[in-house]
């Protein structure tokens, strides 16, 4: 038998982050088995993905601070935790290292008795986290890991006999999820937040017996998805989306922020300290959660994924080929949900209050704004976490993922999604292209790849498909006048003038190599969306067919008369989609903007 606890030498910072690391990578590279078992509290297959980049988040404190003691180790893993949390289980973790972190902050050295006392308190933060925390969950094992190192400290003094003598008790924790849980029992799998937590203690157990600290450079390329290995069904939503954000103030008030968060959804996870919150909740108007959140200091870190087009992928039985795209592609909702197509939001600055594209702000809400606010608002590229995000999701669940960005000549959000798919597994099956458009010119690029993977087309056939259409896909934009050219910088204000005085409308097109540049102007501001409509026939061949898109900046009269007229004047294959146009094109044409695109057809 060991030697009593209370006689152990004291567990070396280097070793425990080593530790910590294997076990992150064990957690890592095994998101894809996680993913597929993930069938609470939505079997939106997700998880994996959720705690591998969680985790991941840690994984610069844990290599580059192994000379602190313990307690100030685990301050910056926690921290790094909190603002990388992902998911309801990410943000379950973030918190529960945030106990670890709190207990350990005053020893001087680690020891078993210590940690003991540590993961008691992690287990509790976990619990706190939640506002009606559930047995067979990743809650479960965590408590047990607790109890069994409590039970077992006489008899052990090292971590690694700390964690073999646990380990047990845990795997017997995970077995049970699948019995008290009524969702895992229906579809036999245990509960994905626990299998990680457990796969965490393994990977570490493994570390301290073979001193191997594993590759994260060399992490298994995530195989092939079959919609027919996910666990549970598809159901019926109460929310839609999966939302996050960090809130940094003053003495939060926890529990009124509690409060007020949980009349807004359901799942909510509240981790963080008085100083940083960490809201995970799941809510059907995410703008509501950010605006609430605002009250209780400076918001950032928003993200809302869409969990019913998550649900729809996991269990998809289409087109081996996910379709991603930004916010700045402008179609119709009806479209983006019928085929599936996937969208990252790229961010729109008012001063210094952020909004999510489409999601906390809507083109209506936005174009509001745009007319009332006195400060200019500015996009940029999404976050490169939104990206990854989705890469890594898409890419757990499809063959093949291809990305359909924006002109990069315009914004550097090509250049994010390039970054990021470089930087997740299974990078090799990740493909993004510069559409060298934007507006309802990139939507229409968007839709032919959809319908071609819905329809079962291969990669390389689609590929093939969207550099052709990039060739045939031209885009014009009516401004109403040069207003908010000119707040924004883009056009000095004597040309406004000019423009005013001549009464001029005018007219934006994308030119072959991607720039979006002045390219005309319609004379006389009576009958201009006759006007435009002429304009844009011109520019098609006589006896060629194509397919028409427009946008609209609150001119939903205009739209549709315009759609009317190209009808008449051009040989359109299908009905012409309208949607309503985003804030990269709007920030510059304001209200009454129109777009247009053609894409000549086969």
């Amino acid at each position: 038998m060991s030697s009593p606890a209370t006689a152990a030498a004291p567990i070396p910072t280097h070793e425990f982050a080593d530790a910590l690391l294997a076990g992150i990578h064990r957690v890592v590279s095994s998101q894809e088995s996680l993913n597929r078992i993930n069938v609470f509290p939505v079997a939106d297959g997700d998880t994996g993905t959720n705690l591998a980049l969680t985790l991941l988040a840690a994984r610069s404190a844990l290599e580059r601070h192994r000379s602190d003691t313990a307690g100030q180790l685990l301050e910056r893993v926690a921290d790094a935790l909190l603002d990388g949390a992902r998911g309801n289980s990410g943000a379950i973790m973030a918190q529960f290292f945030q106990g670890l972190a709190d207990s350990l902050r005053e020893k001087s050295a680690l020891t078993v008795s210590a940690l003991s006392s540590a993961l008691t308190s992690g287990s509790d933060y976990a619990r706190d986290a939640l506002l009606e925390p559930r047995e067979g969950t990743i809650l479960s094992v965590i408590r047990v890991m607790a109890e069994a190192t409590r039970d077992v400290l006489g008899d052990v003094s090292d971590l690694e006999s700390l964690l073999s003598r646990s380990l047990d008790r845990c795997r017997a924790a995970l077995a049970q999820t699948t019995e008290q849980l009524a969702e895992l029992k229906k579809a036999g799998v245990v509960d994905a937040g626990a299998q990680g937590f457990v796969n965490l203690l393994e990977g570490m157990l493994a570390y301290t017996r073979d001193r191997q600290l594993p590759d994260f450079d060399a992490l298994p390329v995530a195989s092939e998805f079959l919609a027919t290995d996910t666990a549970g069904d598809e159901v019926d939503l109460d929310y839609r989306f999966c939302t996050e954000c960090i809130v940094t103030g003053e003495n939060i008030d926890r529990r009124l922020l509690r409060e007020e968060l949980a009349a807004l959804g359901g799942s909510l996870v509240l981790a963080g300290t008085h100083g940083k919150a960490k809201i995970h909740i799941h809510v059907n108007e995410p703008a509501e959660l950010f605006r609430t959140a605002a009250k209780y200091g400076v918001v950032s870190g928003e993200k809302a994924d869409d969990m019913h087009r998550q649900q729809s992928s996991t269990h998809a039985k289409r087109g081996a080929v996910a379709i991603i795209t930004d916010s700045a592609a402008d179609l119709s909702d009806d479209l983006l949900e019928a085929l599936d197509v996937h969208s990252v939001p790229l961010r729109v600055h008012f001063a210094d209050k952020g909004y999510l594209d489409k999601l906390s702000i809507s083109a209506d809400q936005f174009f509001t704004e745009l007319a009332s606010n006195p400060a200019h608002p500015q996009t940029s590229q999404p976050a490169p976490g939104d990206y990854r995000r989705q890469f890594q999701f898409l890419a757990s669940h499809y063959n093949d993922v291809l990305a359909l960005s924006l002109t990069a000549s315009v914004s550097g959000t090509h250049t994010a999604a390039v970054s990021a798919a470089e930087r997740i597994t299974g990078a090799d099956r990740l493909t993004v292209i510069d559409t060298l458009n934007a507006s309802v010119g990139q939507g229409l690029i968007v839709r032919d790849a959809a319908e071609r993977a819905n329809s079962g087309e291969a990669l390389a056939e689609i590929r093939k498909a969207v550099i052709n259409n990039i060739e045939r896909t031209r885009s014009f934009a009516l401004l109403k006048d040069l207003t908010y050219a000119v707040r924004g910088g883009r056009v000095p204000s004597w040309a406004r003038y000019i423009a005013d005085v001549l009464q001029l409308n005018p007219v934006l097109g994308t030119t072959p190599d991607g720039h979006i540049k002045p390219i005309s102007a319609l004379v006389g501001r009576h009958n201009r969306v006759a006007k435009f409509a002429r304009f844009v026939a011109r520019r098609a061949q006589s006896g060629k067919r194509y397919r028409v898109a427009i946008s609209h900046a609150q001119s939903a009269a205009d739209a549709e008369a315009l759609a009317e007229r190209l009808n008449t004047l051009l040989d359109v294959t299908d009905a012409i989609d309208i949607s309503e146009t985003g804030a990269a094109i709007g920030v510059h044409g304001g209200p009454g903007t129109l777009v247009a695109a053609l894409q000549e057809r086969d």
